[in-house]
């Protein structure tokens, strides 16, 4: 039987593939439809410190090859998590990932220490955010935001810490090896591109904050080019993800160099993609004698 098990930062998910952030929201609808034990993981939706009822709508639309979003950040605040979303989530029989974002380097702190004692397994530390005490500059699109608010933040997280990084840079390679530096103990890339669509006939763009993130099949390329030269340049896992729809895409991260994926975009259209990558992943892992996904990260062999 193909070993489908990986480890990440030192822990252990029963397969590689893990409900991204900000589209499986804490678990509960999807759970109607299957025991969510069938996923390596879920990374929850983004927690901040504070309730956040994000922007104002319409905030999310479809788009060739996949969708923009600009939700914002809705949540309901570490607080609430903790005392109403996880006690369900810790009962479902997969690893838990808590995504946190903010606006100022206190906020993550603030909100990983009331994470500390939680039986979450890792957190996922979202750097697309806006820094405010920066003018507004997204904390990961620059070396020295990306290390500053890792390093920052890793003083204060007791869980092992998985840096998100932002495509919208000039070498995210550069952006992991900070984060890396400045203690990671792993990475996920890529996060959504930011794009733009236009209503010619209002001549207003279709997203009220008029531009969203980009999403979806349509990324796939992008995001398998920059886990591949990151998997050059840092030690620290890479969990991949950016529109993995299908069990080859799955097999094509791997090859790049990720040990683990996220899947988020395709789950709107078919919720039970994770299922069908599971088996998918199984088989091709059966018919070409591979015993263990360790054999596939960074297997692609260039020209």
């Amino acid at each position: 039987m193909a070993e489908l098990k990986v480890k990440v930062a030192g822990i252990e998910f029963e397969n590689p593939l893990i409900a991204a952030s900000g589209t499986f929201g804490f678990g509960k609808e999807y759970g109607e439809l299957y025991p969510l034990s069938v996923l390596g993981g879920v990374s929850c939706k983004g927690i901040t410190i504070r309730e956040r009822p994000g922007n104002p709508p319409p905030r999310v639309t479809e788009v060739p090859g996949g969708m923009l979003n600009a939700v914002g950040l809705q949540n309901p605040g570490v607080d609430h998590f903790i005392r109403e979303d996880l006690p369900w989530l810790s009962r479902q029989g997969t690893r838990i990932i808590a995504n946190v974002a903010g606006n100022a380097p206190e906020d993550y702190c603030e909100t990983v220490e009331k994470l500390n004692d939680t039986c979450i397994d890792m957190v996922e530390l979202n750097i697309s955010c806006p820094n405010v005490k920066q003018g507004g500059v997204q904390f990961g699109t620059t070396v020295e935001g990306v290390y500053g608010i890792t390093g920052e933040v890793r003083k204060h997280c007791a869980k092992p810490l998985m840096v998100k990084l932002s495509p919208n840079v000039t070498d995210i390679s550069e952006m992991a090896v900070a984060a890396e530096s400045a203690g990671a103990d792993a990475i996920s890339m890529i996060n959504t591109l930011t794009g733009m669509r236009i209503d010619i006939h209002s001549r207003r763009p279709v997203i009220r904050n008029n531009t969203g993130g980009y999403s979806g099949p349509g990324l796939l390329p992008i995001a398998l080019r920059m886990v591949w030269q990151t998997f050059q340049k840092v030690k620290i896992p890479i969990v991949g993800l950016g529109g993995i729809s299908t069990w080859q895409d799955a097999v094509e991260m791997l090859l790049a160099g990720a040990t683990a994926l996220q899947i988020g975009t395709v789950l709107f259209t078919n919720p039970y993609a994770p299922l069908e990558i599971c088996e998918g992943l199984a088989s091709y892992m059966e018919k070409n004698g591979v015993k263990s996904l360790k054999e596939l990260t960074g297997g692609v062999r260039p020209w």
